[in-house]
């Protein structure tokens, strides 16, 4: 007489916590339980047990525009735009060098009456690898912080974390010094990731790793402008804290008032370094 064989799942093999008779050796990103493949959910990061893909949703509705963030057709509309303006930037800065010379961020030119500097120099660019570091960067992390924030909030957060490091590279760096770059806008991105990383309770040690190595490189490489890397930073991870823990009821009104502060703010510390290199080089900033 024959007997069926059964195959046993081998002592200490993990389980789906919710099959406990299927082994597997994939956990949930978020509460790192085992699931299988019929409990787990893709999310912007990993995968997610169905149980806690149901809790975020309802955590995190404030800030969860995704139909909004990616378009019609389910793409980063933004991150594409600010990829596109990137590389049209540098096209036309290869091509003209005295332009070149007009759009990136030089402080004599700030105080003169240049303001524009501090914005346009955050799509300049010194060199292809310079560029396409950036763009690299901004491809992988700029979809699924569109899809979390959606497009309006995404852009803010783009624009002001570009504009908090323009800001401080114009307040601490040496006045002689032309810097450029996007990369003040993409540490803004790094910090805003984990701040709503957290905020979803995510398993993100991996984007720590990426924010540590970029920030020994910052302040080990000579010719990288660590004031631009940090003011990005700092800028986004505190705009993205904003978004992600602003009370719901009155959510839309403390979104848009901090990020009307933040400018009130660099606008104040523009004016106040502006007159102190005036006050101190009078004619040959103004003249």
């Amino acid at each position: 007489m024959s007997i069926p064989y059964t195959p046993q799942t081998p002592a200490g093999t993990p389980t789906c916590y919710r099959h406990p008779d299927r082994p597997t050796y994939v956990s949930c990103a978020r509460c790192q339980r085992p699931v299988c493949p019929e409990c787990m959910r893709s999310a912007a990061v990993g995968h997610q047990c169905v149980d806690c893909v149901a809790h975020s949703t309802q955590d995190v509705r404030p800030i969860r525009t995704a139909a909004r963030g990616v378009g019609r057709a389910g793409q980063p509309l933004i991150t594409y735009g600010l990829i596109a303006v990137n590389v049209v930037m540098y096209v036309v800065q290869m091509t003209s060098k005295p332009l070149e010379r007009e759009l990136v961020l030089w402080a004599p030119g700030v105080a003169g009456g240049e303001f524009y500097r501090l914005i346009t120099s955050a799509f300049m660019h010194y060199g292809i690898l310079h560029l396409l570091f950036n763009m690299w960067a901004l491809y992988v992390i700029g979809p699924p912080l569109e899809a979390w924030l959606g497009r309006l909030r995404f852009g803010g957060l783009y624009g002001l974390s570009a504009l908090g490091g323009s800001v401080l590279v114009y307040l601490l760096a040496p006045i002689g010094a032309a810097t450029a770059g996007a990369s003040g806008a993409i540490f803004g991105l790094f910090g805003a990731t984990l701040v709503l990383a957290k905020r979803l309770n995510f398993d993100m040690k991996w984007l720590v790793a990426i924010i540590v190595a970029n920030l020994v490189l910052t302040f080990t490489v000579p010719s990288i402008s660590w004031q631009g890397h940090i003011g990005g930073l700092i800028t986004g991870s505190l705009i993205a804290a904003v978004f992600a823990y602003a009370p719901r009821e009155r959510r839309n009104l403390v979104q848009g008032g901090a990020c009307a502060a933040v400018l009130v703010v660099f606008g104040a510390l523009i004016y106040w370094r502006t007159a102190e290199l005036i006050g101190q080089y009078g004619a040959l900033i103004t003249g």
